[in-house]
């Protein structure tokens, strides 16, 4: 299968780009994309309306300043992650019925691993299975939430004040270095390989989501769904996460929370279900939106 390239609109969309002065509006963006635009150009804006390729830009250079409409438009050639991470941080059994499959105890404290920040990935681009031990990849569809400032010994009642938006990513894994011997009994290797962390494509506001703890959340692959759940079951909530985070540690602005996956990964079916070459892999998540990308081997390249 050929590599697959960033999503690019410039075959589909001939509208150019705009320039409409710089003055800014009252309106603020509750849903951004990081993007490219015709010449190339590093972009925030408003996510574009359902078929339509112009994004309303923004007055901040990044998603965690302001997000402030201005009356300027780009067009959109290729969708980047929302935002390049400080650092990432996973949970691990985070959904009641996630312990359950894996006949693990439901956890008293966060089970904490973190991710390489160059795992990240752009959507509709290609999940790469490494060369070495790549036949067992599994899928997690996750909830990931971004941090716009610092933050220290955050109560729970204050920890959602830090959030600067919410996206889908797919913790991807492969499991034979995941615990086992190969893994030395640890979970980062196994979940930081180039490409492992997809994010996006959007990037939505607290305004847009004022209740983390109530989304569907899906996986689906090669158009079947293979996860669904809904982020209630989440053992620890978003702001218990990011305040148990936070103490005697400092959380720099840009840190990522992936708050872990729910029950249907592939390791746990039988027989299982492994990411293979040629698999279209989507994440979705309510009031988000659609992640998709593919999966290629590493010969592929």
């Amino acid at each position: 299968m050929p590599v697959v390239t960033p999503l690019c609109l410039a075959a589909r969309s001939k509208l150019g780009y705009l320039v409409r002065g710089m003055s800014t509006t009252s309106a603020a963006a509750t849903k951004l994309i990081r993007f490219l635009d015709a010449y190339g150009n590093e972009r925030i804006g408003q996510a574009p309306a359902p078929g339509t390729y112009q994004s309303q830009l923004i007055t901040g250079k990044d998603v965690f300043g302001s997000k402030a409409l201005t009356s300027q438009f780009a067009e959109v050639r290729r969708v980047l992650a929302p935002f390049v991470p400080t650092q990432i941080i996973g949970i691990g059994l985070n959904y009641r019925n996630h312990a359950k499959e894996t006949n693990m105890p439901i956890p008293n404290y966060p089970v904490v691993f973190y991710k390489n920040i160059n795992s990240v990935a752009d959507p509709e681009t290609s999940i790469v299975l490494p060369r070495r031990e790549g036949s067992h990849v599994d899928y997690e569809c996750e909830l990931a939430v971004v941090l716009k400032a610092p933050c220290k010994d955050v109560s729970v009642q204050d920890a959602l004040k830090f959030v600067a938006g919410y996206t889908c990513a797919n913790d991807v894994s492969a499991r034979r270095w995941q615990g086992n011997a190969m893994g030395g009994g640890q979970w980062c290797r196994a979940k930081s390989f180039d490409t492992f962390c997809p994010l996006g494509p959007v990037l939505v506001t607290p305004e847009g989501i004022p209740d983390p703890q109530n989304l569907t959340i899906e996986t689906i692959l090669n158009d079947v769904v293979v996860q669904r759940s809904n982020t209630k079951d989440m053992v620890f909530s978003v702001a218990e996460l990011i305040s148990q985070l936070s103490q005697d540690t400092t959380l720099p602005a840009g840190t990522v929370i992936l708050t872990g996956t729910p029950e249907g990964v592939g390791f746990t079916r039988k027989p299982p279900l492994y990411l293979k070459p040629g698999d279209k892999v989507e994440i979705r998540i309510q009031h988000i939106g659609s992640l998709l990308n593919y999966v290629i081997g590493a010969s592929s390249l």
